[in-house]
């Protein structure tokens, strides 16, 4: 079982911006270890901690190559266009194609306390773009255009009436 659930839209805490970390230490090694745990069984490729309701500025990814954890990470520069069908686990089973930057340049710390310098592109820049979105406290609808948001709410609205019928 997850060691967090994993908070859903609508949840105040998604849309507020995080707090830099200050501190590496157990908490906060533990807390990383458990959100690994959580976007695995979940499953997937990114979790910010406000996802799990911590507000501080962290996020875990797995591409595939193992997970890795970021502390207080910006994106110093991004270029190109790539659009992908994208997705959030705080809005489950909807995705949109979304244009991004197809390459970042992300910089941050690792849980070790060493500087993280990573020049991303396509799938790997995606997943920092957005956990990065995550912990500005913008969610992935905010980036639909406004067809696509139109419809999206229309769903959400759909499956919260769901959720509280009898």
């Amino acid at each position: 079982m997850a060691a967090f659930s994993i908070r859903q839209y609508g949840d105040p805490v998604l849309r507020q911006p995080t707090q830099e970390v200050e501190e590496i230490d157990g908490r906060l090694v533990r807390l990383v270890e458990e959100m690994i745990e959580t976007m695995h069984e979940a499953p997937g490729s990114g979790l910010a901690a406000n996802q799990v309701g911590v507000q501080r500025r962290l996020f875990v990814y797995d591409i595939g190559k193992g997970p890795r954890a970021v502390i207080n990470p910006r994106i110093v520069e991004s270029s190109g266009e790539w659009t992908y069908e994208e997705g959030c686990l705080s809005i489950p089973g909807l995705s949109w194609p979304i244009v991004r930057p197809g390459r970042v340049h992300l910089v941050g710390i690792d849980l070790d306390g060493n500087e993280i310098d990573i020049e991303a592109d396509e799938l790997e820049a995606r997943v920092f773009e957005h956990e990065i979105d995550h912990l500005d406290g913008i969610l992935l609808i905010e980036r639909l255009d406004e067809d696509q948001r139109r419809q999206a709410l229309k769903v959400l609205r759909e499956r919260s009436l769901e959720a509280v019928r009898p």
